[in-house]
């Protein structure tokens, strides 16, 4: 069975997202934690958790995943830095609880250019958050589509590698491949970045993608989302990635802005259900 859900507002709790993928035709699903634009970390409680349990085991949304705030930068030295470990910890601590596999983070920026020192607090930090956390929680790298850390493959694999646990793991945005020059239209340039990814990463760490067409032009460097087939990236992306043997049976998640701009929706979904098979 093909995984698509979409990333859902928990506005009115976290069981109320569960009953919004199913109201637009999702089988797996993306949340917050907590506001996104700031420093509340995640709490829950004994029977908030029993309930969401519950109720996701009887709507078969599966898996779940948590998306880090966007004011993370695992980069940084002083009090962000430190806010950052702290607000993933959280999550992390969060979605063990909730039977979400974990958590998918932007790790930030270098600022102006990447030093030593900012590297070894990435890592350091990664590190720490882990040691922090149970092992059935994973730490999710999105990759970026601008300036940030995570634009290439390469800078990925570094990161992986230093970090070294097997619970660290890769998700992949189709905006933010497209914003940073990857081109996955054909299907010889899909083949050649899946196996330039087995190497340099290994298939095994890729968790999901999120689906988002490209308000931007290709390389472009900026990773605005837009409508499945409204954008610049080309549609047979979705299409292959749907079908490919090494990613059809990974969850895809979209984060659209929706055709009535509500957010994402059941007509995005349902158009890569009409071209998955």
């Amino acid at each position: 069975m093909t995984k698509l859900g979409a990333h859902l507002s928990i506005s009115g709790g976290y069981e109320n997202a569960l009953h919004k993928i199913v109201a637009i035709g999702g089988n797996c699903l993306q949340v917050f934690s907590t506001l996104p634009r700031g420093w509340s970390f995640a709490k829950i409680d004994e029977k908030t958790a029993y309930s969401f349990l519950k109720l996701k085991s009887e709507l078969k949304i599966d898996p779940v995943y948590f998306h880090a705030s966007y004011l993370i930068n695992l980069a940084e030295e002083g009090k962000i830095g430190h806010l950052s470990k702290l607000s993933i910890i959280s999550e992390l601590s969060v979605a063990s609880k909730l039977g979400i596999k974990g958590s998918v983070v932007h790790l930030g920026s270098f600022k102006k250019h990447k030093t030593e020192e900012k590297y070894s607090a990435l890592i350091t930090h990664i590190k720490e958050i882990l040691k922090e956390t149970t092992d059935e929680s994973l730490f999710i790298i999105e990759n970026a589509g601008n300036k940030k850390i995570g634009r290439s493959l390469e800078e990925i694999a570094e990161i992986v590698n230093d970090v070294g646990s097997e619970r660290v793991r890769v998700c992949l945005d189709t905006c933010h491949l497209y914003s940073a020059g990857y081109d996955l239209s054909t299907e010889g340039k899909l083949e050649i970045f899946l196996d330039k990814f087995a190497a340099k990463i290994g298939l095994k760490r890729l968790e999901l993608f999120h689906f988002n067409d490209s308000r931007d032009p290709f390389n472009s460097g900026r990773d605005r989302h837009e409508n499945i087939g409204k954008g610049t990236v080309p549609f047979g992306t979705f299409q292959l990635l749907l079908r490919h043997p090494k990613t059809k049976h990974l969850p895809f998640i979209i984060e659209t802005p929706g055709f009535d701009g509500n957010g994402p929706d059941k007509k995005n979904l349902d158009i890569l259900k009409d071209i998955r098979l």
